[in-house]
């Protein structure tokens, strides 16, 4: 089993920055996929950014060049640094880790970006 629990989320203004992060626990060791997915009042979850099997970023395009996705791996955190913020970024946001047997999701930390 895994555990997630994001945190970091909050009110923004457009063009400002927040981080969130997201604490792994329970059998980290088996996780080969984890990263962010949001989803917006009325709208499917989509995937925000992650790190793949092979440890590699990938990003919507939607959010490119503005976010950014680290992680700790001494502290089982992965994070994700978001600047530029714009009032279409507002979403729950997930934070989601892929095992071979099967997916876990945290319960979400709401951003909202004001214009």
């Amino acid at each position: 089993q895994v555990q997630l629990v994001e945190s970091g989320g909050g009110t923004v203004q457009a063009g400002g920055s927040l981080r969130l992060s997201c604490a792994a626990s329970g059998t980290t060791f088996n996780i080969n996929v984890i990263g962010w997915y949001r989803q917006a009042p009325g709208k499917q979850r989509e995937l925000v950014a992650q790190f793949d099997s092979g440890g590699r970023r990938n990003y919507a395009d939607s959010v490119k060049g503005r976010f950014t996705i680290s992680r700790d791996t001494a502290k089982n955190t992965v994070y994700l640094q978001m600047n530029s913020l714009k009032p279409e970024d507002t979403a729950v946001y997930y934070c989601n880790a892929l095992t071979t047997i099967r997916d876990y999701w945290g319960k979400g930390t709401l951003v909202t970006v004001s214009s």
